[in-house]
């Protein structure tokens, strides 16, 4: 793991407004807790590293959280229990990627924990309420907004636009872990993304920062060097164990 503030984090926190929490979630207990996850979830848990990412992103019991395109409850599984029944975790996710049956099954899911709640509406216009959120996690998807799909219903989107509703949704101070598939530096973003789903971590910082969120820390967990960029994430060969980044970005309080 590599921290880009290095001694400078204890200062910068105060500097920009991270909340008082004051204990970390438990979710190594609740990735442990594999009956009350899905097994194909559970499956997902080698490549995912939940509880180390959530540790270097700082969950903590009794935050509000938006999980962004969650609704196969991977996320939520387990950062429901973790944080407690003081915290909540409202699933966001597009309606052009919901059916009944994920519907359904997110509604027997939030049945059986009462802390979870899905909303959704169009990829194009994120319905989030603003400053609502202390922590937000978008695993493997912020390529996306660069993504165009006339199939799927996916218009072309202006990523500076997406990350306005985005930084409006965060609470002063909150938090947002972005993981995503890495690609080679350079190239024309869009045709990247629509050919291998993949960004470069360079876009993804300026995107974020010109939002006006704070590059906090950046870690390695996630990071495969066996994997050249060149193949689709989808791609058999490297599915599941793609080169990835996991960027830590803070809103900051003023």
């Amino acid at each position: 793991m590599r921290a880009i503030l290095g001694a400078l984090v204890a200062g910068s926190m105060l500097a920009i407004g991270a909340p008082a929490w004051s204990e970390p979630a438990k979710v190594r207990a609740a990735v442990a807790a594999s009956a009350g996850r899905t097994a194909e979830n559970v499956k997902l848990d080698e490549g995912r590293k939940p509880a180390e990412l959530l540790a270097f992103l700082g969950l903590e019991r009794g935050m509000r959280v938006l999980d962004l395109f969650g609704s196969n409850r991977y996320w939520a599984e387990i950062i429901a229990p973790a944080i407690g029944p003081d915290g909540q975790v409202i699933v966001w996710h597009p309606t052009q990627f919901l059916n009944d049956k994920r519907r359904a099954e997110f509604a027997d899911f939030a049945k059986r924990q009462k802390n979870v709640a899905l909303i959704a509406s169009p990829f194009q216009s994120p319905a989030l309420a603003p400053a609502a959120y202390d922590f937000a996690i978008m695993n493997l998807d912020y390529h996306d907004v660069y993504w165009q799909n006339a199939e799927r219903g996916i218009p072309r989107m202006e990523p500076d636009a997406w990350l306005r509703v985005l930084h409006a949704a965060l609470k002063p101070g909150g938090v947002i872990g972005v993981i995503d598939h890495a690609a080679a530096p350079g190239g024309d973003t869009r045709s990247v993304v629509d050919t291998l789903h993949r960004i470069d971590p360079a876009v993804v910082r300026a995107d974020f920062e010109r939002a006006g969120f704070v590059l906090e820390a950046e870690s390695d967990l996630l990071r495969n060097p066996a994997d050249d960029h060149s193949l689709n994430v989808f791609d058999e060969k490297i599915r599941g164990k793609t080169d990835r980044f996991a960027f830590k970005f803070r809103k900051p309080a003023r």
